[in-house]
Formats: structure tokens, sequence, C-alpha cells
């Protein structure tokens, strides 16, 4: 029936060709599963369209995504605006703080992020140290989306002193640490240029990444294209707390576009300006940070980076048990350690090779401004080590700053057991003076007095004795308030409610850069043919399960055909038909490229006998049965219901002789 039938399992062998990334982008490009955005006009850098089968990838993982996190974890959805007013990023701190450190050519005017350029020129300088010692290294090469021409990685085979290739290693293990101005002392002390021109490059300044715009026809309303999904979250905190019936913890989950203005995006889909984000915000009591499933994934190993052997320069990774790392208070509390397994096991199953995979956790200067812990799940490419997914402890950053600047409650309640009675200073309002003097600001004026605290509350009473004190918000707003307006008075009050604060722990997924890698680590070639590339994707996220081969496009295989692609749909399998005139082995290999798990292929014989063939990607082994028989196997091996070993025991091989 097919021309590649197997009398038995078909050995695999992924390192017979060295992997090359040329290769790879090759066949992305070729497939078209992504290209430069606007190619005709010449191109603009970070940003990228999706074919057919890079969409369907894509919509695949997201599927994957909702029915793990989502689904699985009982999370409310979202889907928040992407445009966002400037106040709402001026109080979550973006303005002032959402920035890489960059650097300009002094001949050239050419941007260069300042981290990368130091990466970049010690890490070529090694490789020439390596070339220069005989010791083996691979170079890749670049592709520029404009240009459309390779541009190899300059390195010049140089001997370095054993010192210096230590003072580099250390370097690189703790790139993530510098501020701008150590950055800058770096370029000056190992003189580091810009590679492309060898013009010297001036001091590091700060660039802010997001996408300003205006709202409204006037444009007098300023307003930012989000960088991120998460401050949709916190705004609706207390909607989601009244549809979750006031009980924490629980999370909300958002798949959406984000948008950051990089400073020279390169890597393909590893560095752009428009990508999808999924984020979950999981609120949690700050008293305990327990979690319920935890004993779930405490025995489960993962190799986690450190962030003290960073701060030494070095790298080792300590491979230990989830429950280990919490215990030991590596990874800060419960809830983290639980989303970190819960990362591992999403990786792992849409095809992430999971001994390439690692937690780094942040070091003190990399640490945003809003977290007190945060680790990256790491995934190893041809690029290094990127950043996929980050997953931090934001404590009650968010929701105390936005409550603070809108004057609005963001806040959980609970029923406590025994009553705590209290002596505490309190503010007694005059609410009508208050409200007429201060209108529409009054919320807010009353959240700066009440978040004063104990301290605060006896310097304002002493304050106000003396006469009108004025007060600001965190948006710098500032508030004169007069002695009539308020008083202040240490009071009994008896508490039978307990009013907190939410932490948030968040997991953040860069779903471009978890594509990317995958298709980096399911890539390979067959031993037999250097340029016959194969896709490796599990059934569940690959763009098509299977392939329908009719060995000829006469009409009398098209009833057959239209009934087989019936039964794959009714099954909820996504097939596609090749009659095209190419053989069967050019068809089968032009679909192994796209990862297409399984195909059936239909002879003359299957229109009599009502048989056909199914045909296993990796290792090329085919299996015969009647029609419904093997739909019946092909939909339960793209569910995940059965494995091929299960469908050979279903299934006869097929051995070149139709006697089914």
């Amino acid at each position: 029936m097919a021309t590649e039938a197997t009398t038995g399992p078909s050995p695999i062998n992924k390192t017979a060709h060295p992997f090359t990334r040329g290769a790879l982008e090759d066949l992305l490009s070729r497939r078209f599963f992504y290209a430069p955005a606007f190619e005709i006009y010449g191109g603009v850098a970070g940003l990228y369209d999706y074919g057919p089968p890079g969409s369907a990838l894509h919509a695949n993982i997201l599927h994957e995504w909702r029915k793990h996190f989502i689904i699985e974890e009982s999370m409310l959805e979202l889907d928040t605006t992407i445009m966002t007013p400037s106040p709402v990023f001026e109080t979550s701190g973006h303005v002032a703080r959402f920035a890489d450190w960059m650097v300009k050519d002094t001949k050239t005017g050419d941007v260069l992020r300042a981290d990368h350029l130091v990466e970049g020129v010690l890490e070529a300088r090694l490789k020439g140290d390596k070339e220069a010692r005989g010791v083996a290294a691979t170079e890749e090469a670049e592709v520029d989306p404009k240009k459309k021409k390779k541009k190899a990685v300059k390195t010049t085979a140089v001997k370095l002193d054993d010192v210096v290739v230590q003072e580099y290693e250390t370097v690189l293990n703790q790139i993530d640490n510098y501020t701008g101005p150590q950055l800058g002392e770096l370029i000056q002390k190992f003189n580091i240029v810009n590679p492309d021109t060898g013009n010297p490059v001036d001091e590091p300044v700060q660039f802010n990444l997001m996408f300003d715009s205006s709202i409204g026809p006037t444009g007098k309303i300023k307003g930012y294209l989000r960088p991120e999904t998460a401050q949709g979250h916190f705004l609706n905190f207390q909607r989601l707390l009244a549809f979750n019936n006031g009980q924490i913890p629980f999370a909300s989950a958002q798949i959406g576009r984000s948008f950051r203005n990089e400073i020279s995006p390169r890597a393909g889909l590893l560095r752009v300006r428009e990508f999808t984000m999924s984020e979950i915000e999981h609120y949690v009591d700050p008293l305990d940070k327990s979690h319920s499933r935890f004993p779930e994934v405490k025995d489960l190993k993962l190799r986690f980076l450190a962030k003290d052997v960073q701060a030494a320069g070095r790298s080792e990774i300590s491979e230990i048990t989830v429950g280990e790392a919490v215990a030991s208070k590596m990874v800060d509390n419960e809830t983290l350690g639980y989303f970190l397994a819960r990362i591992y096991l999403f990786l792992s199953k849409i095809g992430v090779d999971h001994d390439r995979l690692r937690f780094r956790q942040h070091m003190a200067n990399e640490m945003a401004h809003y977290a007190s812990d945060c680790w990256d799940a790491e995934i190893e490419t041809s690029y290094g080590w990127i950043e996929c997914v980050g997953c931090a402890d934001r404590s009650a950053y968010d929701l105390t700053v936005h409550s603070k600047a809108t004057g609005k409650p963001l806040v959980a309640r609970q029923n406590l057991a025994e009553p705590i009675v209290e002596e505490k200073e309190t503010p007694e309002f005059n609410l009508k003076l208050w409200g007429k003097t201060f209108k529409g600001d009054g919320d807010r004026v009353k959240a700066i007095v009440n978040g004063l605290g104990e301290d605060g509350l006896v310097k304002l009473r002493d304050d106000l004795s003396k006469g009108p004190v004025e007060v600001s918000d965190a948006n710098g707003d500032k508030f004169t308030i007069t002695p009539e307006m308020v008083k202040i008075e240490k009071k009994t009050t008896k508490i039978s409610i307990r009013e907190f604060t939410p932490n948030v722990i968040e997991p953040s997924f860069g779903i471009g850069r978890i594509m990317y890698s995958l298709l980096e680590h399911v890539y390979w070639a067959r031993e037999s043919d250097a340029a016959r590339g194969v896709l490796s994707l599990p059934p569940m996220v690959a763009p098509t399960k299977c392939l329908i081969v009719p060995i000829s496009n006469q009409e009398v295989f098209q009833p057959l055909i239209k009934d087989i692609s019936s039964k794959l749909r009714a099954a909820g399998v996504y097939a596609r038909v090749d009659d095209s005139g190419a053989s069967i082995g050019k068809r089968y290999a032009r679909n192994d490229e796209l990862g297409t798990p399984y195909g059936c292929t239909l002879d003359f014989a299957s229109v009599q006998n009502g048989t056909m063939t199914l045909r296993e990607r990796d290792t090329t082994d085919q299996l015969i049965g009647k029609v419904d028989e093997v739909v019946e196997v092909v939909k339960d091996l793209v569910f995940g219901q059965l494995d091929w070993e299960g469908a050979c025991k279903k299934l006869p091989k097929y051995t070149g002789v139709q006697d089914v």
C-alpha cells in the first residue's frame, strides 16, 4: 500500500545530524510557520505574522494551557482591554521603572541593548578562546529580517588568559544582576565596542519599553499599549472576589496581546514587540501561603539555579524536589512552589525537553519592583537559556497602590472565630464639609488618611492642632485638610471581621518564546537524509493530526476520502488530504516537516476491502485495519487515550500485503 512499509520497529536516531538553527529556520520559513510582518514593504524588526501551521500550533498550545491551568485549577477567566490610561501605569510603577538600559554607537547612532552587547561580545571572545585552544565550537547564523542574509557571529581565534576566561564567565553568570552604571563600567573595563562597526558606544541610559498613544480625538487623554495583562486583573479584583463569593484563595487568568518597544529586537520570536501572554494572578492570604494541592507535586524534582549561586558567579544546578526547595525556603512558599511544578508539567506535556529546562531565581538588582521572590522557567535553545515563564510573588503591591491612588478598597474580609478588642486611633470625618471641599476626590483623600497607620494618624492629629495640613497620594496629587474636616481620637473597637489585602502569586507565560523553544527541541533530521527535517510535535499540539494520502487522485477514491474525512471530523480530529501528484514518500516527508503525527494511506485495495494503513511519523512504522478501526485508533492516539505501543496491540503491522 504505502512505500515506507516496515516489518519491525524502526530505530530513531535523532542525533545523526547535529542541530543547526539555519536548517530549522529554513523549514519554518519555507513552510510558513511564521514570517516577518510587512515583508514586501521591507519588514519591521520585532513584528511577525503566523502562517497556517504556526497559527494552529500557537492556538493548540493555548488550548492546552487553558485545560492545564484554567480548567484544572478552576480559575476565573478574563479578557481586559489592551489600551490603558496613563494613570494606571503611573500608579503601578511602569512609567517610572519599565525600562531597559541602552547604548548608542558614537559614530552611527545605532542603538544597542547594553546587557545584550556585553553578553554577546564576551561570549564571542570565549568562543574564540575555545577555537584557539582547539575546542570544537559551533557557530550559528543569525538572520537579518530586512536583508534576509545570514549574518555570521564574528569570532576571532584568540587564546585568553585563564584568569580572563574565569572573569568573563563570572560576569556572564550574573549578567542580569547589573545596573546601568555597572554595565557601563564593564563596557569600559573590557573595551567593548559595537561589534558591527568597531565603534565605541556611549554610557548606558534607560529607555522605557511601553508604546505610548492617546485616547480620544483631542489627544488629551494619554494612554499606553499594555506591556502585560496583569493590571486588568488587579483593577477588577473586587468584582472577581464577589464572583467567587468572597472566598480567598482564588485565581484569575487571561490570554491576550501585549506590547514592548524592544530596543533592538533579534532572535526571531524570542524578542518581539507584539506577542501573546498567558498570565495568572493567584490571590492568597498573606498569613497563609500554603496550597491545598501542594502534596500532589511536592515530590517532583526540578532543576533550580538559586540567586546566591549566580551572585557568586557560578551556574551549578540543584536538582531537588519542590518540597525540599520550599522547606529550605529557597522557594519562598508552597503556592509559589506549586506553580513552579505546574509550569514544569505543562511545558513537559507539550513537548519541551525537561533536561533542557531549569528554574532560575531572580537576583537582587533584577527583581521587579513589586516582587518579593521570582523564578524564571528558562529553556535552553541555540540562543542560550531563554526566559519563557516568570513566576513571581508580587506581595500586596499592586492592590495596595491602586487602592491608595483611587480611594477604592481592594481588600478581602474574613470572619474571625474570636473577636479582637483593641484600642486604635480612628479618624471621624465631617462628611458634609468633606464632600463640599473635595467633591469627587473625597474617597481618594479618605484613603490617604486611613492608610497613614497608627503613627501617621497621631502625627496628623498633632499637625492639625496647629492648622491646615497638606497630604498627597501615590500620584503626587496634593490636598489640604483643615482641623474642622476630621477628628482623630483613640477608640476601643471590637473587630469581628479581619480585613486584609491579598498577596498575589503570578505565573506569566510568553507563548511565542515557548513555541520557538519547543520547535527547536522537537526538530531533527532522518539519519538517511540530512535535508529531511522532522518536527516530533506531540499530537495534542501538532497543527494537523492526520494526513489522508490516496495513492492516486483518480475519481474512484473520492467517496472513500469523503467518508474518512467525515468520520475524522466527527471524532474531533483535524485532518488534511494530500492528493497531489507527488510520490507518497514525498507527501509524507512534507508533512513530517509540519509535525503531522499520523498518516492514513489509501490504495485500490482500500476501495475494494474498506481498509487503510496507519503510519506513525517518527518511526515510519505502519499498521493496517478496517477504516472504522483505524479512525478509532487515530482518535484515541490524538486525545491521549492510547500510545503507539498500544495501537500496535490493536492493529496488525502492515507488511505490504492486503490480508486484513
